[in-house]
């Protein structure tokens, strides 16, 4: 789903603080980062250093829908693996497989205790999944299927790399934010041969966005992290790097890259999504955990979880045009 911003550049909007806003429309805090992730929630540039907030009509907007709040959380629930597999009415394995697989991708993910990356899915992209292919959840698993997975590596990564990647995007307003979104997904060694100029380097290097929210301090944690963020496969380095050649040559046609006045900066100094917002309790990335559940997972009385379910297949057409 396309991230849909809005802002003028040059000028200042008066709007509502993310905080605020987060309160107003009833959303917790990672629901309401999602929900501006996403699109659902729109934001405007408001005052110097790129602190975006929302503006007071779009609250209005979706207060006044029917439904509200649910219909806003309902659009960023979030499942892990074993309520995606309730949800879709299959095994938590053939879950997995199809997800390994590619059928669809993670929203986000966090580092557990034992150093393992758990994913989490939207709902109504699981919902979209199973109406769209009902073959693959019941009876054998396809041979097409089959061969995929034994053949590729686990794709939940790449996938989830590809959403993070074109939610930045649309985010980006200037040519030199978008090479350094693209840029975001390279390592040390492939980001100096895409780009020698050590000027242009060091300002992409200013400007990349972090990809995940919470990085962990500790080095075993950070490794696990950057297995997930940055590309891994030949060809996948490759489109990358193609990519952001073509983001250098628009940007070089605006400006040149500045003399960098020290060392570059690991980390956004731009506004890759909410970090320019109003800081926010709970959205350091240390996931939060409901009762009885698992860490980040709305947790859904089966009464619930039911109307929920009956109520994406209902609106899974206007979910996928909005």
């Amino acid at each position: 789903m396309t991230v849909q911003q809005c802002h003028e550049p040059g000028t200042a909007v008066a709007g509502v603080p993310f905080g605020r806003a987060a309160r107003e429309l009833e959303l917790k805090p990672r629901e309401f980062e999602l929900a501006v992730q996403l699109g659902h929630v729109r934001t405007v540039a408001a005052g110097p250093g790129g602190r975006r907030r929302v503006p007071r009509e779009e609250i209005e907007r979706h207060t006044a829908r029917p439904g509200f709040p649910d219909t806003l959380r309902t659009r960023v629930w979030v499942v892990g693996t074993a309520e995606g597999a309730e949800l879709m009415g299959i095994s938590p394995a053939r879950f997995g497989r199809l997800a390994r697989a590619g059928c669809f991708a993670p929203v986000r993910f966090y580092v557990n205790r034992y150093r393992a990356v758990v994913w989490h899915y939207l709902a109504a992209d699981l919902v979209e999944f199973a109406d769209a292919s009902p073959d693959l959840l019941t009876g054998r698993t396809p041979p097409a299927l089959r061969t995929a997975l034994a053949e590729r590596e686990d794709r939940r990564a790449r996938t989830w790399r590809a959403r993070r990647i074109d939610q930045l995007l649309a985010l980006a307003e200037d040519p030199w934010e978008r090479a350094a979104v693209m840029a975001s997904v390279l390592g040390p060694e492939q980001l100096a041969d895409a780009v020698p100029d050590p000027c242009e380097r060091a300002y992409v290097s200013a400007l990349r966005p972090e990809l995940a929210y919470g990085r962990s301090n500790a080095p075993a944690g950070r490794e696990v992290i950057d297995r997930v963020t940055l590309a891994a496969a030949p060809d996948e380095i490759e489109r990358y790097r193609r990519r952001l050649t073509v983001a250098l040559a628009e940007a070089r046609v605006i400006r040149q890259a500045p003399m960098p006045k020290g060392p570059p900066v690991a980390g956004s100094q731009v506004v890759p999504a909410l970090m320019a917002g109003e800081p926010m309790a709970a959205t350091s990335g240390a996931p939060t955990t409901g009762t009885g559940g698992s860490p980040g997972v709305r947790q859904a009385t089966p009464s619930g979880f039911r109307a929920l379910w009956s109520w994406l297949r209902r609106r899974r057409a206007p979910l996928a045009r909005d």
